[in-house]
């Protein structure tokens, strides 16, 4: 595997003269416009790259840019992948451990959430400012020693620098945020109500089916993260989950999201 991931950035490096990008972004479900608001200098399509799955879900591009934002070096994922695509953890994580060789000192992560806290409102963003991991572990087999340690500790795991920087940007542009923590589910079935209540139960403040197994890798490699979710639904109503209204909401926070994410990536240390 270490060998395939080494082998990608290389490929990478030189179809792109060499770009080293400071921050990595991964846009989720009705997020992907962000990244035309990149000045790109390099696009490549996932199914050019070597070694990289193909993203499948409809309101993913496929593709990752590279390019500047406020002056910044950065690459962004237009689509991840997910495990209820049928990718193995060690697929879905793929692109973050390339991305961690290409030079990224950041990691940007949004998704596409089901609201559990009952405060929250669709088309609310939350700071995600912790996880629960209800999927198989992607550090689960060999380590690669190489690039992380057997145990990772996942403490402050969703980085509080990066986290107080977002909320007073949020104060000075005028942007509501939540905050909460974030459960990851296998899906691709939207959550049943019972579930919902077990999540809330057990600490979730929102739902959804990505980003938590992105964030261990690029934990273990100590790459500080910073997550938003967009809140797409409320899972406690009796709203019926539509994977075209989540790109819609999503489309429409999309616009906060970026006015936060391109503040933050200009004032970066």
């Amino acid at each position: 595997m270490l060998e395939a991931i080494k082998q990608t950035a290389a490929w990478i490096k030189a179809a792109t003269n060499d770009f080293t990008p400071e921050v990595g972004i991964i846009l989720g479900t009705g997020l992907g416009d962000f990244g035309e608001k990149i000045e790109a200098a390099y696009v490549l399509d996932y199914k050019e790259i070597p070694g990289f799955p193909v993203s499948t879900v409809e309101g993913h591009k496929g593709r990752m840019i590279f390019g500047t934002i406020e002056g910044r070096k950065v690459v962004a994922m237009q689509g991840r992948f997910h495990y209820y695509e049928g990718y193995k953890m060690t697929e879905v994580t793929f692109p973050v451990r390339v991305m961690k060789l290409l030079g990224i000192e950041y990691l940007f992560v949004s998704n596409a959430s089901g609201g559990i806290n009952t405060s929250f409102r669709t088309g609310d963003l939350m700071i995600i400012t912790d996880h629960i991991n209800l999927m198989p572990n992607p550090l689960i087999g060999p380590n690669l020693a190489e690039l992380g340690p057997r145990f990772p500790d996942m403490h402050n795991c969703y980085d509080k620098e990066l986290i107080a920087k977002a909320t007073a940007i949020a104060e000075r542009e005028g942007i509501k945020l939540q905050y909460g923590v974030y459960v990851g589910g296998t899906g691709p079935t939207f959550e049943t109500q019972a579930e919902y209540r077990y999540f809330k139960a057990i600490g979730g403040d929102t739902a959804g089916m990505s980003t938590v197994p992105e964030v261990i890798v690029a934990r273990h490699m100590g790459v500080p993260c910073f997550g938003v979710s967009v809140i797409t639904n409320c899972g406690l109503s009796d709203e019926i989950g539509d994977h075209e209204d989540v790109q819609r909401q999503g489309k429409k926070a999309a616009v906060r999201m970026e006015t936060l994410f391109k503040a933050m990536i200009k004032e970066l240390k």
